[in-house]
């Protein structure tokens, strides 16, 4: 029997067949095979037409039951997910209203900085463990202030994954880390949160009825299952946003665990038991997948913006879009570490958490026109997108989580040397990498929501340690002397951005 999980992110949509008996990816696909564009009509706006999820949705699915020739009477459940914090909204049809605000979308940042004020600090950080910030629920309040015609057209809103579970079943429903995600949910009074929705002036109506992040969330349309090409009734049994999916798809379950991802943005998510926030809300903390009132689990996660979407911008700038990311990356080791002095700062792609919110577009500094060529500005951007990681890690320690291993899929950046080297040793972690991704990961979480495994150890079947990086070398002193000067001129930059 196998299961099916669908990836649904704001480059591409990935889908992959789980072989439940070997826990291995039987078959997987992803589409397009070039970037999905990504909308901005002014400075800060990303929106992307959730229509396009799911006709690439379509193809990917297409090619992974072609490739496989498994009949889909014994795909037995699908998992979903899903970029987090973007907003969905529909009519009594369900019908979409408008583009779908996705999470690099900075337009309700002074939106969620005024609730946060207005509200209190400490009102939202004990019970949202966050500010109301550049999240789903101020997007949402974003179409109020400026878009009233649609706003009285909204039946409900929804995640990216329940706008797919709703293609998928017919029916919207959303979730309790869902809501989390988007900063609905009050974890004092484990509900919706009423307090939040109140000060935005939105009906709690709006919000879909709510469905375990694992177990039955609905069954395959006749529709959908014409369309996809698979079994009308198939269980959908699990949803969740990417970064909760990652660190599932990493068996990083419990406290003190610490997954990472590098794709278009960066993440490091690690797992507490403990209602933990950060007051200045640099790293946010969330439901984790496995999280319940008397078994907390919360996932406290860093993101940087621009990362993958870093590495694609220079390839496609210093015109090498036909060279593949493999000869990038030997390009940029021809250069020495530091790369003759290039630092690089990767935050142009909106507005950074992890900087207060601030939008200080990315910087290549210290060029010299006699010296650096592509090759060193390959260079500065991995070494730049490292040093971005070890500031984040750097605010987790101050809410005393101080990893020591990271897991990770051997994929996106892990995949480039420079990276993964500056990053072991300036953060002194040591890296894992494993044979896993998002789909895949969506795909166990479906099994387990389906009741398909009898333990935790079954369900991770199939999940191998490829590569080990140690967090000392040759270059860890060079690299920390490096991370210096680079933080000495972010915090340079950020002083004329208060």
């Amino acid at each position: 029997m196998y299961t099916l999980g669908f990836d649904i992110g704001s480059s591409s949509v990935k889908v992959s067949l789980l072989n439940l008996e070997t826990g291995k990816s039987e078959a997987s696909a992803f589409s397009p095979k070039t970037e999905m564009p990504i909308l901005a009509q002014r400075a800060g706006w990303a929106e992307q037409d959730p229509n396009m999820w799911w006709e690439n949705l379509k193809n990917a699915t297409a090619e992974v039951l072609s490739a496989s020739r498994v009949k889909s009477d014994q795909i037995v459940a699908i998992g979903i997910s899903y970029q987090m914090h973007g907003l969905v909204v529909v009519d009594k049809n369900k019908q979409v209203l408008r583009p779908s605000i996705i999470w690099c979308d900075s337009r309700a940042v002074e939106i969620g900085r005024d609730a946060f004020s207005a509200i209190g600090n400490e009102k939202c950080l004990s019970s949202l463990l966050n500010s109301p910030g550049n999240f789903t629920a101020s997007k949402l309040r974003w179409v109020k202030m400026n878009e009233p015609n649609i706003f009285e057209k909204i039946d409900k809103f929804m995640l990216p994954g329940d706008y797919i579970a709703m293609r998928l079943t017919g029916d919207a429903v959303t979730t309790e880390s869902g809501l989390s995600e988007g900063i609905l949910w009050d974890f004092k009074a484990n509900s919706p949160a009423s307090f939040l929705l109140d000060h935005y002036g939105i009906s709690k109506d709006m919000i879909p009825p709510i469905v375990p992040t694992f177990g039955e969330q609905g069954k395959l349309s006749e529709s959908a299952a014409k369309e996809l090409g698979l079994a009308k009734g198939t269980l959908i049994s699990y949803r969740a946003g990417d970064q909760p999916n990652n660190a599932l798809s990493l068996n990083v379950m419990e406290p003190g665990e610490i997954a990472a991802t590098a794709g278009t943005s960066g993440v490091v998510y690690g797992v507490s038991d403990a209602l933990k926030y950060d007051p200045p809300s640099r790293v946010n903390s969330f439901a984790h997948v496995n999280h319940k009132k008397d078994a907390r689990r919360i996932g406290v996660l860093l993101c940087i913006n621009g990362t993958g979407i870093s590495n694609s911008w220079m390839r496609r700038v210093t015109g090498q879009e036909s060279v593949k990311y493999s000869k990038l990356d030997e390009m940029a080791m021809s250069t020495p570490v530091g790369a003759d002095e290039l630092l690089y700062m990767p935050f142009g792609n909106g507005a950074e958490r992890m900087l207060e919110n601030r939008d200080t577009g990315a910087q290549l500094m210290n060029i010299q026109y006699n010296i650096h060529t592509p090759s060193h500005m390959m260079r500065a951007v991995h070494e730049g997108i490292a040093f971005a990681f070890n500031y984040g890690i750097n605010i987790m320690h101050e809410m005393e989580m101080k990893p020591k291993v990271m897991r990770a899929g051997d994929a996106n950046l892990f995949l480039g040397p420079i990276f993964r080297e500056a990053l072991a040793q300036v953060a002194g972690v040591t890296i894992e990498l494993y044979n896993t991704d998002g789909s895949q990961g969506a795909a166990r979480g479906a099994g387990l929501g389906a009741k398909q495994y009898k333990s935790r150890e079954e369900m991770f079947k199939g999940l191998e340690k490829l590569k080990v990086i140690e967090p000392k070398g040759a270059n860890t002193a060079k690299y920390k002397e490096l991370y210096e000067k680079w933080a000495s001129a972010l915090n340079a930059i950020l002083q004329t951005k208060k």
